[in-house]
């Protein structure tokens, strides 16, 4: 009877350590494809950059957005934030080795997307004239 207890405590404790662990990944895999990460870490790839640099570097993106984007990448220790001290400060902000670890995959997906995005595009057609012909 004492096997019993044990298995009936412990099963729903592994039942959360997976949620747990989904729950984890799913945050990694939200920040790292989050657009904007992409094109930090891309812009970042190609050594360390000052702020207005990378705003520059990445069309669309706001002030506030970048510094969002920095902000996290740098919790997750994907990004490392140098200030200079110099007047004004000088602060520079360069990709860690897990950051950079992240250039080949991404490289990888992008090139992925490129040779795949005309059968997506042609997929997208095709389902949009469906629709519209089906009258929804």
């Amino acid at each position: 009877m004492t096997n019993i207890r044990k298995t009936t405590q412990v099963a729903p404790l592994v039942g959360q350590d997976e949620h747990a662990r989904c729950k984890a990944l799913g945050r990694v895999l939200d920040r790292i494809g989050d657009k904007w990460t992409i094109m930090v870490v891309g812009g970042l790839s190609k050594g360390p950059m000052r702020f207005n640099a990378l705003l520059r570097l990445i069309d669309g993106v706001s002030h506030r957005m970048l510094t969002l984007t920095l902000r996290g990448l740098e919790q997750d220790g994907l990004v490392k934030r140098t200030v200079y001290p110099t007047v004004p400060p000088k602060v520079e902000y360069e990709l860690t080795a897990v950051g950079r670890s992240l250039i080949e995959p991404l490289s990888t997906l992008s090139s992925w997307a490129e040779k795949h995005l005309p059968a997506i595009e042609a997929a997208r057609v095709t389902k949009e004239e469906e629709a519209s012909a089906a009258g929804g």
